[in-house]
């Protein structure tokens, strides 16, 4: 399956005319990061797909029809930008926990430990009862069963999965669960008003997303990718975080681009009654909470969608919304481990050990599909009026790129070069110094995709609306 098929698979999802697909094309070059799966292919088709869409709605405020090019190489870059990143010329800090990663327990099965959050670390070592070295960790899951391990962990709301196969997970009842769940949900959910993207103004806007307002609720990488997304293409996007929630600075600075970033204690009454205000100025409303947590604070989607009639409510889950592990915690390393993935990388390399997709694809890809159907919920607005509702899950991406054909582990593949990176970094005055990042990949001829603003520290804006 190719980049080309992806893209006009995507956009047929989405309902899209097939003529405007060739407004985009790809470059030649298809080399690959070495993987069993297709991610090569699903990088440059789920950034492409977004892109087009961008490009459609600023045909739909009066814009002309534009060119678009996505190499893609560029974009397996994109889809590694955290590993690229760097602040005064030096590397950013590596993120990963020294005690994340894989375990072999007493059965012999493999488990995943993810303890980049530091409430998470300590409390997978409250629960293996030993210290915070890797050697005592491994001798402590040594004497468990990964099944039984993966449950307590689970039911103390840690994050850890136990390796399964490909055929385990099928037969999993998550899995089962979301088997029938799109690869993305737009629906309407509420009656509202028309709103015109132009919202009046009479005249041709600047951008695709010029004057649309997002709220980003979200943190790491793949609802802040989609809000970033948008940022791009010229919505005007504020990050809401609290100081005392963990992050990872890394994937801020990388996600940040674009956004304005306020911070909001939601445990406060009066920054509440802020978000409220927010919220009833918003367009977009993003969350990546469990499902349900949010709604349990007072912003679920039928309250969110009565304060603010024609708003688009969009929520990033890691297993879906549905099934028995709909409230589980979950990253993308997770769920590769869950559903097979792993497993699948590790034997087409020949190691005994689990395997890995060469970046955090489920993340990225899902992060760009999230920004899809977010702006084609806003179109649907503009026409249909009502409230929206945008559904995705990292499971439900590693679905659909399990469910393409297979390639040799390093089939048409190459790693990134030192110049090909070079030539994709752009330079910005963040606020954490001068930053050079991987710049968006889309090159679009009337639109350019580009970030207004550079990389904000945590809350360096106030909470209001521009």
């Amino acid at each position: 399956m190719s980049a080309e098929t992806l893209l006009a698979s995507l956009w047929q999802m989405g309902g899209g005319k097939p003529e405007a697909l060739q407004q985009l094309t790809f470059s030649d070059d298809t080399a690959q990061l070495p993987s069993t799966f297709q991610v090569g292919d699903v990088a440059s088709a789920s950034i492409a797909v977004q892109a087009l869409m961008a490009a459609q709605l600023w045909q739909d405020r009066g814009g002309a029809e534009q060119k678009i090019t996505v190499d893609r190489r560029h974009a397996l870059a994109m889809f590694k930008s955290d590993r690229y990143l760097s602040i005064n010329d030096k590397p950013a800090d590596d993120p990963w926990n020294k005690i994340a990663g894989y375990y072999q327990a007493g059965d012999g099965r493999w488990i995943q430990l993810h303890t980049n959050f530091p409430h998470h670390r300590d409390g997978v070592l409250a629960i293996l009862q030993c210290a915070d070295e890797r050697a005592a960790v491994a001798k402590a899951i040594a004497g468990w069963q990964a099944a039984e391990l993966e449950q307590v962990l689970a039911n103390a709301d840690m994050c850890a999965a136990m390796i399964r196969t490909e055929q385990e997970w099928q037969a999993h009842p998550q899995a089962r669960a979301i088997a029938e769940l799109p690869l993305f949900e737009v629906r309407k959910v509420a009656d509202g008003p028309v709103i015109p993207l132009n919202q009046g103004s009479g005249q041709t806007p600047l951008r695709p997303l010029s004057g649309v307002r997002v709220l980003d609720l979200s943190r790491v990488i793949a609802a802040p990718v989609g809000a970033r997304t948008l940022a791009q293409h010229g919505a005007d996007v504020l990050a809401i975080s609290a100081a005392h929630l963990p992050n990872i600075m890394l994937l801020v600075m990388d996600t940040g681009r674009g956004k304005r970033s306020a911070q909001l204690d939601l445990r406060n009454a009066g920054a509440k009654q802020q978000l409220l205000e927010l919220i009833r100025g918003a367009d977009v409303f993003m969350q990546a909470y469990r499902p349900g947590a949010i709604a349990q604070l007072g912003y679920s989607v039928e309250e969110l969608c009565a304060l603010r009639p024609g708003l688009i409510h969009v929520s990033l889950s890691a297993y879906g919304h549905v099934g028995p592990w709909a409230n589980r915690r979950g990253f993308d390393s997770l769920v590769q481990s869950a559903s097979g993935i792993a497993d699948a990388e590790g034997r087409a390399a020949g190691n005994v050990a689990p395997g890995k997709l060469p970046f955090q694809a489920l993340d990225h890809a899902t992060g760009y599909l999230l920004a899809y159907a977010t702006m084609l919920a806003l179109q649907k607005r503009s026409i249909e009026g009502g409230s929206w509702q945008v559904r995705v899950s990292l499971a439900q991406t590693g679905r659909w790129l399990q469910a393409m054909s297979r390639r040799g582990l390093h089939e048409d593949a190459a790693e990134l070069r030192p110049d090909e990176i070079a030539s994709f970094l752009q330079t910005s005055s963040s606020g954490f110094g001068e930053m050079q990042a991987i710049a968006p990949v889309e090159k679009m001829s009337l639109t350019p995709a580009r970030f207004e603003l550079p990389a904000p520290i945590l809350g360096q804006h106030d909470a209001v609306w521009m």
